[in-house]
């Protein structure tokens, strides 16, 4: 990625430039503290949160949330509110979504879409050396 395309994913917070919401990332960490396997990594500009290896949610570097989904279930999701499609080089990704920020407000709605992702990240197999 160009150091441009990394600026425009940054946000700047006190001077000091962070990639995703700091504060969303302390909840997320909150709310899956004690979580069996549970790794924290940087990618797609976020903060996410890994299962065996596998990811979970993240705290989006544009963001609200991105957060992995069985692909089947992807359609039926997007019909949820602040849910949207997740793209990568303008093409929509089966299994993964974004959710606004309006849409992980309260604790009881990030638990809900966090725990989407924790349980299916534990139905894949484990990363070796996770």
């Amino acid at each position: 990625m160009d150091p441009s395309a990394v600026d425009a994913l940054c946000a700047t917070v006190d001077n000091v430039k962070v990639a995703y919401d700091e504060q969303l990332a302390q909840r997320l960490r909150e709310l899956l503290r004690g979580e069996e396997g549970l790794t924290e990594k940087r990618m797609f500009g976020g903060l996410a949160f890994l299962i065996n290896g596998n990811m979970s949610v993240s705290a989006s570097g544009q963001g609200g949330l991105l957060l992995r989904v069985d692909r089947a279930k992807t359609d039926a999701l997007l019909g949820e509110p602040h849910a949207e499609p997740f793209e990568m080089r303008g093409r929509a990704m089966q299994g993964w979504l974004r959710i606004a920020p309006e849409g992980v407000r309260t604790k009881r709605e990030l638990e809900r879409w966090a725990r989407r992702g924790v349980t299916y990240a534990r139905s894949l197999p484990a990363k070796s050396g996770s």
